[in-house]
Order: C-alpha cells, then sequence, then structure tokens
C-alpha cells in the first residue's frame, strides 16, 4: 500500500512512519522547508518539501492509497497570538490536502483533529479550536460531495519520544523533564492539581493508525484517543520527579487569564468497540520519554 502523511517530520508523522514502514508500507513524507532542523523522517520515507495550501503538492498524491494529515500549526498559544497564519495553515492547507486525494483519486484521509474541542466552551472561542473545527467540517463536506472517505482522531495531549520540545511554547511534560535535566526549578501554576489531562503515549495512537490503515469499520466516523485515566499537571510533576530521583521544587505562580483550567473527560468508547485500547501506563511512558530527553541532553541537542 502507498501511503503520503503530511508532518512526516513531525513528533506523530515520524512515529507513524517508522510504524508504517517496518509493516512493509511504501511511505511518502511530505513536509514544509525545515530551515535550521533536522527532520525527524526515518529513513526509508520518500520525503518531499512543500507548502500543504500550494497546488504544486497535487502530483505527490498520484498513485496514494491513504494520507494521513497530520501537518499543522498546533501549539495553542502561537495560533492565538497569529489567527490569520493559523487559519490559512490548518484550515486552507486541510482544504488543499483533501482537494489534493480527490483528484488524485485516494481511498481515505485520515486527519487529526484535537481534544481542544473536548475542553470547554472557553476553548472553543480559542483560534486553534475554531481551526480544527473547520477542518472536520472540511472533511464531512469532501466525503457528502464527493465520496471521499475520512477518519477523524481527536488525539488526547499525545506524549513519547521525539515529542518537540523545541517549540516557543514547550508541551508540560518535555518542559518539566528538561529543566530537571538543567538542574531549574520548572513552573506549576495555581490551579494545577485541578487542572487535568489524558495522556496518551504515541504507541498507543499508532495501534489505531494501523486500525485505520487496515479495517474500513473506521470510515467516515470520529475517535478519541486518550490514555486511560486523566491525571493533573500537578500529578503529573510528582511522577516525572519521582521517576527522575530529583528533590528540585517547582516554582508557583499566578495563572493568566488566558490559561484555562480544564478537566476534559474522553470518550474512547467507539475506538475500543474496535478492539483498539491504550496499553501504555503512564508511568512507563514517560520513563521512555525520559531516556529519550536524557539522550538528546547528553548529546547536546537540548541547549
Amino acid at each position: 500500500m502507498k501511503i503520503l502523511i503530511t508532518g512526516a517530520s513531525g513528533f506523530v508523522g515520524s512515529n507513524l512512519a517508522r510504524r508504517l514502514l517496518a509493516n512493509k508500507q511504501v511511505v511518502i513524507g511530505l513536509d514544509r522547508p525545515r530551515t535550521g532542523k533536522t527532520s525527524q523522517a526515518p529513513e526509508g520515507v520518500i520525503l518531499h518539501e512543500g507548502d500543504i495550501r500550494s497546488k504544486d503538492i497535487y502530483p505527490l498524491f498520484k498513485g496514494v492509497d491513504i494520507v494521513f494529515h497530520l501537518a499543522a500549526k498546533n501549539d495553542i498559544y502561537a495560533c492565538q497570538e497569529d489567527p490569520v497564519e493559523t487559519i490559512s495553515g490548518n484550515v486552507h492547507g486541510t482544504a488543499n490536502v483533501f482537494e489534493a486525494a480527490r483528484r488524485a483519486g485516494v481511498k481515505k484521509v485520515v486527519f487529526s483533529s484535537s481534544s481542544v474541542l473536548e475542553e470547554g466552551e472557553e476553548r472553543l472561542k480559542g483560534f486553534y479550536a475554531i481551526s480544527k473545527m473547520a477542518c472536520e467540517k472540511i472533511a464531512e463536506g469532501y466525503r457528502a460531495a464527493f465520496g471521499l472517505n475520512y477518519v477523524l482522531l481527536r488525539y488526547f495531549n499525545v506524549y513519547g519520544p521525539g515529542q518537540d520540545w523545541g517549540r516557543a511554547h514547550p508541551p508540560v511534560m518535555s518542559a518539566f523533564i528538561i529543566n530537571v535535566l538543567k538542574g531549574k526549578r520548572p513552573t506549576l501554576f495555581e490551579g494545577s492539581e485541578e487542572n487535568k489531562r489524558h495522556f496518551v503515549y504515541i504507541d498507543d495512537i499508532n495501534d489505531f493508525h494501523m486500525l485505520c490503515v487496515n479495517d474500513e469499520r473506521v470510515n467516515n466516523k470520529l475517535f478519541r484517543l486518550a490514555g486511560g485515566r486523566s491525571v493533573s499537571i500537578t500529578e503529573t510533576w510528582k511522577i516525572i520527579k519521582k521517576l527522575m530521583g530529583t528533590d528540585i521544587e517547582p516554582v508557583v505562580k499566578p495563572r493568566m487569564a488566558s490559561d484555562i483550567v480544564v478537566q476534559p473527560v474522553a470518550d474512547i468508547s467507539d475506538a475500543v468497540s474496535l478492539g483498539w485500547e491504550p496499553k501504555t501506563s503512564l508511568e512507563e511512558g514517560l520513563q521512555k520519554m525520559i531516556e529519550y530527553l536524557k539522550e538528546e541532553f547528553a548529546q547536546g541537542r537540548i541547549k
């Protein structure tokens, strides 16, 4: 099977590419030019640089069976600071990917949506959520108008080795671990004991990705993919502190008005009904992530 991944150099995309290659699939990667940054796409991916908003990408979709559309502007704070770029990249880019898939006769597009759409009315007002909601509607529109199959996946805080720790607003787990490696005190905000997340390990996400490749029952449906339990940001820090054997204590700062406390409830029953389940405990996944970041630090890639 021939599978195209947008965002193949990113965290989820590179891990997915690795799994697909191990299953003897032909993998085409599409990513924006990464000036000054090394691609994480594994050896074996047929990698192309391009803008998902450009019609120049259309020839890459020829002969492709399935598209995993993972490329997106996904830093919530950065999205809020630049609404126009967020809508351009996420919404225009997604419509163009679906159009490329339609013209090429692709069988299915798997779209990476977000748990931000499950986090209450205040979250839904943000530009990242607005863009993801629009993209889900685009998928439904292309099925209704052209019969193009889709799968919508609302990821709940995916983590694991390869997570993008270098971005302007690092994911919370990476930030905690890197601060400890540097001997610095991490930051917690007031209310962190009530601010919860459903973290889900990257390997478990890829188990469902493989279902998307091999099982037609997923077609034209939405699935929520989350770990087994929700944990507070405070509890997450305590687990990391224990696993790393540190006595560092966090700095507690007042919460910014724009930083919304959420307590999402992830209904994963539809995914479970197909035989999927999150298998990796939070402690096990965090230990693997710590080992990965320790190596990055030892190699001097974390400054």
